[in-house]
């Protein structure tokens, strides 16, 4: 019988391949919650008194960032945390989604804020595909600029000082990529393990979970017994993040750790290339006062084309 490579006294349960151990279920769970204490550490995400808004969609990642964050602020008694959710508006997929966010959150005490696309843009996701059906565009990218925008407003809702959102590692990898073949390389100078700006109307965001595996997220949560959504969303199948996602899949499969070899490689290019991020000035949108690179957000150029479609 194979014995865990930390322990030595239980069943291996997990090979790792990418680096050679063995663990049983209760270090390969420790080493899950410890590889999120060291990134924290590592990029100096929280203060020992922050209000922490965890940005819980219902999915495994986030559902499994909310239990070892909740875990880690026992050990801080001035830190609170709360639990932000977004309903997008996608019919037979987000009900129940936020209805596993909110048993989850209910088991552990947290408090849930849910903020909605339509009663912040007077829009749904779904009406929003049907408005622009006819334009080429995938829904991830419209979904993935408000989303971003909701989760700001459900933080200011919630007085967080702090937005913890489950990017794993094979999230960071899959963005650089995706940037390239969008031919905004720079733009990963903007979407590191943490992003703090000067202006306050911007709440910062960190992802504690930046480097653990997509794969091993589902294993966390299958050994804890944590209940998550398992469907995917039905709009994912349009995004080309899908094609990037089993690009990678097939290379770890073959070459064990070329995942991590990336993110180490992509956290090197942003490291050199961070003076442009200072460099970058940010102002109010002209006509909805967020802080924006441009004359007018995203948010607003998107609103302002619904409306006239």
């Amino acid at each position: 019988m194979l014995r865990c490579s930390v322990c030595r006294r239980r069943a291996a349960f997990y090979a790792r391949r990418y680096s050679g151990e063995r663990l049983c279920r209760r270090c390969f769970s420790e080493s899950i919650e410890g590889k999120v204490r060291t990134t924290i550490s590592r990029y100096g995400m929280f203060r020992f008194d922050d209000r922490i808004a965890v940005a819980v969609s219902g999915g495994k990642d986030s559902i499994n960032l909310l239990h070892i964050l909740w875990k880690i602020e026992k050990d801080y008694p001035k830190a609170t945390l709360c639990a932000v959710t977004v309903d997008e508006g996608i019919r037979g997929y987000r009900e129940e989604a936020i209805r596993i966010a909110r048993e989850n959150c209910e088991a552990l005490g947290v408090e849930q804020i849910t903020v909605s696309f339509k009663e912040i843009f007077g829009y749904t996701l779904d009406e929003i595909v049907e408005k622009t059906r006819e334009k080429g565009q995938t829904p991830c990218a419209y979904c993935g600029v408000l989303r971003r925008r909701a989760l700001n407003v459900a933080a200011e809702e919630a007085g967080a000082d702090k937005i913890a959102t489950a990017h794993t590692l094979d999230d960071e990898v899959q963005t650089f990529l995706l940037n390239m073949l969008h031919g905004d390389p720079m733009r990963i100078i903007r979407s590191g393990p943490r992003f703090i700006s000067d202006d306050k109307r911007f709440t910062p965001r960190v992802k504690p979970f930046c480097e653990v595996l997509e794969r091993e997220s589902v294993l966390y949560a299958y050994v804890k017994g944590i209940k998550f959504q398992e469907n995917p969303c039905p709009y994912a199948g349009w995004a080309l993040r899908n094609d990037v996602r089993s690009f990678l899949n097939r290379l770890e499969e073959r070459h064990p750790g070329i995942k991590y070899t990336l993110y180490r490689s992509f956290e090197r290019i942003r490291e050199a290339y961070a003076w442009q991020a200072e460099e970058t000035t940010i102002r109010p949108c002209r006509v909805c006062g967020e802080p924006t690179a441009g004359e007018v957000c995203q948010v607003c150029r998107i609103i302002s084309e619904l409306d006239l479609v």
